[in-house]
């Protein structure tokens, strides 16, 4: 079999043309009614929401809009934890919240979750903005699966009748995804760790996405891979304290049309899509249109 070259799906240069129209927009709507607020709510020291929480202050920062954290004790109680959130769903100058996931053990993420505000829910996960996205209805969508379809769309990867495998189904990533691709016209295939006999699966994907981070114990090589297949790798692991995905990616270059490198692919996707949902609720809440020249990329 011939070797192919695959191209990097660059997540960095993507989300950096979508910063710089942000960046745009935050000024010409300098002293208008929209003022883009988010609170992010840490209950405990998780390190990834850590590290999550300092990238999102930088990017905030530089495009100029307001983000202001809010660490409560890892023994808080779910009722007090509710009665936050609602303190800041009531108050009008916070446009955006999030809830650091997941919550130490205790704490009832669906219950912490459904106390956000749907017009506030920047992450999209709350049971109201999740059953929108089956009605193809939703604004705020969960910001890894609207980042992947974004960078997908920017190099012009057909979605429709390809026939998409991903390799996560949790709440924040896959499901919501799964949704998105099946909007977007794909034939999606979900495996996860019951999964049997995985690799005679993902080798039919056009596109596979997987998203495991558990690099020591999962690694997508070219035996999974069809030749000419698109590769997005969402997971996270570290690997003799170097970050790696969850996708052998010498390997991956050798047989696949595109792949995403780890980091820089779907990483500053994330965080770019976290800056468009916080600014697009500011906009909803004032009733303002957003036009930023993304929106064929960003629908649902």
């Amino acid at each position: 079999m011939e070797h192919l070259t695959a191209k990097l799906l660059d997540g960095r240069v993507v989300a950096e043309q979508i910063r710089s129209k942000i960046k745009l927009k935050m000024r010409e709507l300098s002293g208008s009614i929209v003022e883009p607020h988010l609170v992010t709510i840490l209950v405990g020291d998780d390190p990834a929401s850590r590290a999550y929480l300092k990238n999102n202050q930088t990017a905030f920062g530089e495009v100029g809009m307001k983000l202001r954290e809010v660490v409560l004790d890892a023994k808080t109680s779910q009722k007090e934890l509710e009665a936050r959130v609602e303190d800041l769903n009531e108050d009008r100058a916070v446009t955006s919240i999030l809830l650091h996931l997941p919550l130490p053990r205790g704490l009832n993420e669906v219950s912490g979750i459904s106390a956000i505000s749907k017009e506030k829910d920047v992450d999209g996960l709350t049971p109201y903005n999740l059953g929108l996205l089956a009605y193809r209805a939703s604004g705020l969508v969960p910001c890894t699966p609207r980042g992947i379809i974004v960078l997908l769309k920017h190099y012009h990867v057909t979605l429709a009748g390809k026939h998409v495998v991903l390799v996560n189904r949790s709440k924040p990533v896959g499901r919501p995804l799964s949704q998105l691709l099946l909007n977007e016209d794909a034939t999606v295939t979900i495996c996860h760790s019951k999964t049997k006999d995985l690799p005679s699966i993902s080798n039919t994907a056009d596109i596979l996405i997987s998203g495991i981070g558990h690099r020591n114990q999962f690694v997508v090589g070219s035996d999974m891979i069809k030749p000419g297949a698109v590769v997005v790798d969402v997971g996270t692991s570290s690997v003799g304290g170097k970050i790696v995905g969850d996708v052998d990616f010498e390997a991956a270059m050798k047989t696949a049309s595109y792949v995403t490198p780890v980091p820089g692919g779907v990483g500053p996707m994330t965080t770019c899509m976290l800056l468009y949902n916080s600014l697009l609720a500011a906009c909803l809440q004032s009733h303002v249109q957003l036009n930023l020249g993304i929106e064929a990329l960003a629908a649902t």
